[in-house]
């Protein structure tokens, strides 16, 4: 009598998704990695945060003043209300503020990088020129006056960052062009008869997208501490909304009696750049090893 061997493709399928997993991620070291999962984790957390948030962040919930604990482990502000659901609604806030400014940055600034190094002569001079003026501003101050004209709300803090921030995607998206141009496939390309939109959209336009990868993940750091020190100075939105710098200005006359008002949103901010400084690392040293 013939014995069945036990049925073992869940094991295969374990064993094939952790070798797909290993293959993905060749060149990056076990910290790298680490940081690449707690990148991935903190996104998941930030896009959950209505559901893992323990109780309404608007709204009082215990007695004011509650030091952390097990019921209220970053303890409650000044009105009752629990610190840990408003500081996981405003890592969300951070996280999807930060992608939407580089998403225009890319967009916008990517665009007129990619046509100043396919165009070259007069179209790159000009393109340059107005990038070089946007350069020479104080962004961070820029940034400021321009939400202070249009009025603070998050949304206005989105728009003035992004009108200052775009100038760094354009400078490295045209030298990464300008470097493929040069490259012997795209010579071979021009002698097959290729017409320079196809050149542009088919071999130029795919040869900068890691340059773009690498630089937007180490962009997000700088992009959450932005957002944060412009919330700190009252330009976000209003009261109660959720956000990190405004939760840590507001608590800062606290912080010598009660102070994990202030600390824990800015424990948030720190989390925040510091896993996404090391998860793009990571993710450079993949792009760079391929």
């Amino acid at each position: 009598m013939a014995v069945t061997e036990p049925y073992s493709a869940p094991v295969v399928v374990r064993r094939g998704f952790r070798a797909a997993a290993n293959r993905r991620l060749v060149g990056v070291s076990m910290p790298g990695r680490v940081a690449l999962g707690a990148m991935l984790l903190m996104l998941i957390v930030a896009l959950l945060a209505d559901v893992i948030a323990p109780y309404d962040p608007s709204l009082p919930v215990g007695d004011p003043l509650t030091p952390p604990g097990s019921r209220f482990v970053f303890g409650t502000d000044e009105i009752g209300r629990d610190i840990l659901s408003r500081v996981l609604l405003g890592m969300r806030s951070s996280w999807l503020g930060a992608i939407v400014v580089i998403a225009s940055g890319l967009v916008f600034g990517g665009g007129i990088g990619l046509v100043a190094g396919a165009a070259g002569g007069w179209v790159d001079a000009l393109l340059m020129r107005i990038t070089d003026v946007f350069l020479a501003l104080p962004g961070t101050i820029l940034a400021v006056a321009l939400v202070a004209a249009m009025g603070p709300s998050y949304r206005n803090t989105l728009i003035g960052v992004s009108i200052v921030w775009w100038p760094l995607y354009t400078r490295i998206i045209r030298a990464e062009v300008r470097r493929l141009r040069a490259s012997p496939h795209l010579e071979a390309a021009r002698l097959a008869g290729a017409g320079r939109v196809r050149l542009t959209l088919r071999h130029l336009l795919p040869g900068a997208v890691p340059a773009a990868i690498v630089t937007a993940s180490l962009d997000v750091s700088a992009l959450v501490l932005t957002l944060a020190s412009l919330s700190f100075l009252g330009l976000g939105a209003p009261a109660p909304a959720p956000e990190l710098g405004a939760m840590t200005a507001r608590g800062m006359s606290y912080i010598f009696d009660y102070w994990w008002i202030p600390i824990m949103p800015a424990l948030g901010v720190f989390s925040i750049a510091m896993v996404a400084n090391f998860g793009g690392d990571a993710l450079r040293d993949r792009i760079r090893d391929r």
